[in-house]
């Protein structure tokens, strides 16, 4: 798990537009099983899931460098 924490950490960018990109294609996947719209439609749909997890992996990933900052700042506060 450590070496998944590492590698997230040194390529965000990466991380985050390969999950972008997954939530199109299973967005897009899922809405071609499931309903019966048009194509046009399904990209549109399917962009505005992958825009909504984006957000979340975003907000998620600025949480962790906020909680990283300040648990590294106290541990050098108490050495």
């Amino acid at each position: 798990m450590e070496a998944i924490q590492t590698w997230v950490s040194n390529h965000k960018l990466t991380t985050i537009g390969g999950i972008w990109a997954s939530a199109i294609g299973g967005s897009l996947a899922y809405s071609k099983a499931k309903t019966s719209l048009n194509p046009s439609l399904r990209l549109i749909h399917a962009r505005m899931h992958a825009q909504a997890l984006t957000l979340a992996v975003l907000s998620g990933a600025a949480a962790y460098h906020y909680y990283e900052k300040r648990t590294n700042k106290q541990q050098q506060h108490h050495n």
